[in-house]
């Protein structure tokens, strides 16, 4: 672990380790002040360390870490005074509370104080969900909301006699995954006690009116759990149910209700809370808390930015992830609303202003549905809508999540449903949440029968072919899975530096594009690794390799044509950033040999885990341009 010079300019020697029985309900007059300074001090550090990641645009969460450090502090106390009662690990069902298994990690002294700064940062070992065995102190690995409560189930049984803590959130709950883990829990009799924060806020909005008839309390009441609820910053009330859970046997739930960011002004009881703190507003906090060395660093941070220059591309850059969003009220605004309510029904999975889909909310509200954390639900009833000829179900989430819908996909294409999909996030450019966050198993959604309903993959270069393939295939029957990056992508250029994609353009699906020629091979790609490749190609050119360069919009249907023209060269390399056991290139070259060609083949792509960071993950994977100009120099000798 690399170790900053900055000094943490928090003092976390302040910090005083408590031991606390919870078989005695009520604190002390010193443990009380104890607690509460720990909690205010692991705040400021909360805010500190995260708001560094907002001021190098790496991002991050403060709101979710920082509003659950009462429970954690109780917790951290539990541990240390009764440690054969427990298994000391602060299970979190939600990973972009990372902050706080970095933050006890520190002050266990399992990892540099100073190492907090880099919070998000390429190769700092820190990325914004906790993965085990990557950083000192963190104990597992999570992410993926839903997935921590049935895994935590499990370690339960394998600690016979021992509490295990789950930290929950109203989100979490939403997921189907944790209604069943609450079954089997209550059947099982397994001592898991689930602590809540019900905060009334997610990324889009606030389960109370997307979700009016949902309670957490009421639900996990009807799975047979008891509830011990209260508010969560009330520490003398927190404690006391606490101690009830831990001394009460069985499944057991703590729910504590607090408005987001509680004590922040200008973030308290706000969605924007569950993101990162504002440079801004991270100044103001610290500067009320008497924090002036935290204030000066923040302000001393510099932005680092990607200094390379692409060749081949321009420098309009657009974020295809909102261009879905535009290019479909495109086209809704060609029906009537009457064909509109009639015909499309648009879906959301509390990440509409992530995947575009708020363009839509905005624009057409009697056909949006805001609905909650429950992507295989939400796709599922996109599909229903869709099983009439002429509709068309419209649903967006996360690459990340599609390996969720599998099941659900299958059962869409045995009903003949019509589902338009955009997954954003695809790939791994801009992707400090890192691994559990990679969008890289994206053909799994082609996982029909050739016989069975149509299924179409696209995954468009620029914002510019973006438009052109939502148009084209809106209307189209089947399942279209339309895929886009976090980041943005720069507008594609043909040889004479006009936009390849321009006005006259006509996105045609199934058919490949050639990009540039090339006499002496191929390179293959698509999406936001297409304009890396044209960089390597224009500089191979250069070095007098004659490459070309096809762009593969459409990822699962084989061009007869252009697989003919690329077939008969020297060499074909297809450079992609999905997983490289799973994605385009582990098709790519089946499909060559079946049709008799035979050149020499490599295929790049993503094939290790993540470092964190934005820009970086290209280089970290060998999917550069330096990375693909390697590999075709290799071919081409």
């Amino acid at each position: 672990m690399t170790i900053t010079a900055t000094k943490f300019p928090i003092d976390l020697g302040a910090y005083k380790p408590l031991k606390l029985d919870p078989s005695n309900p009520v604190l002390t007059n010193e443990q009380r002040e104890t607690l509460k300074a720990n909690i205010q001090l692991c705040r400021d550090a909360i805010v500190l360390f995260t708001a560094t990641g907002a001021a190098k645009g790496v991002g991050g969460h403060t709101g979710g870490p920082y509003d659950t450090v009462p429970e954690v502090m109780i917790l951290d106390a539990f541990f240390r005074g009764a440690p054969d009662k427990f298994v000391p690990i602060f299970f979190d069902e939600a990973g972009h509370r990372v902050g706080t298994q970095y933050l006890m990690a520190a002050l266990r002294g399992e990892l540099p104080a100073e190492q907090l700064l880099k919070y998000r940062e390429a190769n700092s070992k820190l990325p914004g969900h906790p993965e085990l065995g990557l950083t000192p102190g963190v104990q597992f690995s999570s992410g993926r909301l839903g997935h921590m409560w049935p895994y935590v189930n499990g370690v339960a049984m394998a600690n016979p006699g021992k509490a295990v803590f789950c930290l929950g959130s109203d989100g979490s709950q939403q997921e189907g995954n944790d209604a069943e883990a609450a079954r089997l829990a209550i059947a099982q009799y397994l001592n898991v006690k689930l602590i809540i924060d019900d905060n009334d806020v997610t990324i889009a909005g606030h389960p109370s009116k997307y979700l009016p008839g949902f309670s957490v309390a009421k639900t996990l009441q009807g799975h047979g759990l008891k509830v011990l609820e209260g508010d969560g910053e009330d520490i003398d009330d927190l404690y006391r149910r606490l101690c009830e859970a831990v001394t009460t046997p069985g499944a057991i739930a703590v729910i504590n209700k607090r408005p987001m960011c509680p004590g922040i002004e200008g973030l308290e009881g706000s969605t924007h809370g569950h993101d990162v703190i504002s440079v801004d507003l991270a100044l103001k906090y610290l500067e009320s808390r008497g924090q002036a060395a935290a204030v000066e660093h923040i302000k001393s941070i510099q932005k680092p930015k990607d200094s390379y220059t692409f060749l081949g591309s321009g420098d309009k850059l657009g974020a295809n992830r909102n261009i879905f969003g535009e290019a479909m009220v495109e086209v809704l605004g060609r029906m009537s609303e009457t064909e509109r309510k009639e015909k499309v029904m648009v879906i959301d999975s509390d990440l509409e202003g992530s995947c575009g889909l708020k363009k839509i909310h905005d624009a057409y509200p009697e056909i949006f549905i805001p609905s909650g954390i429950m992507e295989r639900g939400n796709f599922s009833a996109a599909a229903g809508f869709g099983m009439e000829k002429g509709k068309q179900g419209v649903f967006a989430t996360f690459s990340a999540f599609l390996e969720m819908c599998i099941s659900e996909i299958t059962m869409a294409r045995l009903n003949y449903s019509n589902v338009l999909c955009h997954f954003s996030h695809a790939g791994v450019d801009d992707m400090a949440d890192n691994t559990c966050h990679f969008g890289i198993n994206n053909m799994f959604a082609d996982n029909g029968l050739d016989d069975g309903h149509e299924t179409r993959l696209y995954f468009p270069a620029d914002a510019n072919q973006m438009k052109a393939c939502v148009n084209a295939v809106f209307s189209d029957p089947g399942l279209r899975f339309i895929f886009s990056t976090r980041s943005k992508v720069p507008n594609i250029l043909d040889g004479n530096g006009n936009d390849l994609f321009g006005s006259n353009y006509k996105f045609v699906p199934g058919k490949d594009e050639v990009v540039r020629e090339g006499t002496a091979g191929y390179i293959v790609s698509f999406g936001d690794a297409l304009y890396r490749s044209l960089d390597a190609v224009e500089r191979l050119k250069q070095e007098g390799i004659d490459v070309g360069l096809i762009n593969k919009a459409t990822l699962n249907v084989v061009d007869e044509e252009t697989m003919a023209k690329i077939g008969k060269t020297s060499f074909v390399v297809v450079a992609e950033a999905f997983n490289r056991r799973t994605g385009l290139g582990s098709r790519f070259g089946s499909w060559l040999l079946e049709r008799g060609y035979t050149p020499k083949y490599a295929h790049l792509g993503t094939y290790r885990e993540g470092c964190g960071g934005l820009w970086e993950q290209y280089p970290h994977q060998g999917i550069d341009p330096a990375g693909i100009m390697n590999k075709v120099k290799e071919l081409a000798k």
